[in-house]
């Protein structure tokens, strides 16, 4: 058995395979042992791979979390992508999950200011709940398969969750991810990097050596995030909450 062969494959696209196989081949065997034999961490065995839906030649960006959410409902394999939310609004604005879910909603918000549809330092629910939301898309799962629509690896730092300190799995991974962030350079050498969290930084001395394009920016559970002009700037073209 390969070390590939430790976790489910069958989300992942077959373009991914022999890079993932080689990845995980860097990483201690004895850590990877240790996950095989324990279901308790998440997203756990089936879900661990979910991030490499898309075929390797459609990524263009590589967004950079931390650590899957705490959540077993919540956890799905992809940085940032809540599974326990359904719909996006409400009445009064953003709907009651989407307002629990910290990083969500200020990822949320920072895309109505990012896209013009709020202005800075108007983004209460009441300043939501006025938005005309016809052209909006309207549940999560439409939300981040726009994110994936537009060529974005959905990747966290450490790819599990466990009782241990997030620090303490996120070096564990350091050589599987550095490994997939070379192979994609190699691939495609415009790929850019979004690192969101003081652990993602972490990431940028593992590829110090590649001119990849990096932007930086604090974890989006912090507030100043949503006004964050490096993320403005980087996520304003896209129109992520809009149909196409």
């Amino acid at each position: 058995m390969t070390t590939f062969h430790l976790f489910n494959l069958d989300s992942v696209d077959p373009s991914w395979q022999a890079c993932l196989n080689q990845a995980l081949a860097k990483m201690d065997p004895d850590y990877l042992a240790q996950l095989y034999h324990n279901s308790e961490w998440l997203p756990g065995h089936e879900k661990i791979m979910n991030a490499f839906t898309l075929p390797v030649n459609k990524i263009k960006h590589i967004l950079l979390g931390e650590s899957p959410y705490p959540r077993a409902k919540s956890a799905n394999g992809y940085a940032f992508w809540d599974a326990a939310v359904t719909d996006i609004w409400s009445e009064t604005g953003l709907s009651k999950p989407v307002n629990r879910a910290t990083s969500l909603r200020n990822i949320i918000k920072m895309l109505l200011v990012a896209e013009g549809a709020l202005q800075p330092y108007a983004t209460s629910q009441t300043d939501i709940a006025q938005i005309n939301k016809e052209s909006f898309i309207k549940t999560n799962s439409e939300f981040f398969n726009h994110f994936l629509s537009h060529g974005f690896l959905l990747l966290n730092t450490s790819l599990v969750l466990q009782s241990t300190a997030v620090r303490k799995d996120a070096k564990a991974w350091q050589p599987f991810i550095k490994h997939v962030l070379h192979f994609l350079y190699e691939k495609n050498p415009n790929v850019q990097l979004i690192l969101l969290g003081n652990i993602a930084n972490t990431v940028d001395k593992l590829i110090e050596q590649l001119p990849i394009k990096k932007w930086y920016a604090e974890h989006p559970y912090n507030i100043s995030f949503i006004l964050n002009p490096a993320v403005l700037e980087f996520f304003r073209p896209f129109n992520l909450l809009k149909y196409e």
